[in-house]
């Protein structure tokens, strides 16, 4: 702060703890080690094949620990593409041309003989600005929310990415500056919504009886909870179908599907 008096006061602010530091010309001590992986990987490489194999690795692995795209290097870009693609490949492929069980489109997963579950999921909405007294408000209601579960839930809070194509403007047949002011538009919403992700809250109501009004009141507690969550300012949905067997893929719960 100035002391002097001569002028207005000044804060001084402190450099970022966040920010990284860089080593010469890598962003990061992490990516001048994986430039001297790449440089010893053509050096290995060289001694059998041709002095000729160095090089090329030399200035691909400088590439590529220098150079990073919207803040990720282009091997992990790779990485994750190849991640994604890999997953794609694994069971979640096999309810495409799938039929639900007449349980899972009413919205119920059966998870043991007597075991059924209820999924409900939500977003978030902000509070930052709201007034003291609605915030008060809200926190009552969320603890009498907490209050009035049973033993026989969870929920599980988590995030998403935003998909670009729900947000993005519908394709129209124009010409001249209104198309490319569409594809300009186009192009900041994919923009926006990159690398930014939504959260998600997933609500679990479960039966632990075995009479047979166990899933009319189970259908009580879930109606109970979307009236909640509704008065929260919230906009839950009950899942079912195949977004009640994404969110048991989530779980690491068996799904009832049949084939077609």
């Amino acid at each position: 702060m100035d002391e002097s008096g001569d002028g207005p006061p000044i804060i001084g602010l402190p450099e970022r703890l966040d920010r990284r530091m860089r080593l010469g010309p890598f962003p990061s001590s992490r990516d001048a080690l994986k430039f001297i992986t790449y440089a010893a990987t053509g050096a290995l490489l060289s001694a059998f094949t041709s002095p000729w194999v160095w090089l090329p690795l030399v200035l691909v692995g400088f590439a590529v620990s220098v150079w990073r795209p919207d803040g990720r290097a282009v091997d992990e870009r790779l990485l994750v593409f190849v991640s994604w693609k890999f997953r794609s490949l694994g069971p979640r492929g096999d309810v495409t041309n799938a039929t639900f069980r007449p349980l899972v489109r009413q919205g119920h997963l059966q998870l043991s003989p007597h075991r059924y579950v209820a999924v409900v999921r939500t977003g978030g909405t902000p509070i930052a600005y709201l007034p003291p007294d609605e915030l008060a408000r809200r926190f009552e209601l969320y603890r009498e929310l907490i209050r009035s579960m049973d033993a026989s839930y969870s929920f599980l809070a988590t995030t998403s990415p935003i998909r670009a194509q729900a947000v993005r403007p519908e394709t129209r047949s124009s010409a001249g500056h209104e198309a490319q002011a569409l594809v300009g538009y186009s192009e900041l919403v994919s923009l926006l919504c990159r690398r930014r992700h939504l959260r998600r809250v997933y609500f679990v109501l479960g039966t632990l009886e075995a009479d047979a009004d166990a899933i009319g009141r189970l259908e009580g507690r879930v109606s109970d909870l979307l009236d909640r969550l509704g008065s929260l300012g919230l906009r839950p949905t009950r899942l079912r179908d195949r977004a009640l067997l994404e969110a048991a893929h989530r779980f690491g719960w068996p799904a009832e599907v049949t084939e077609a």
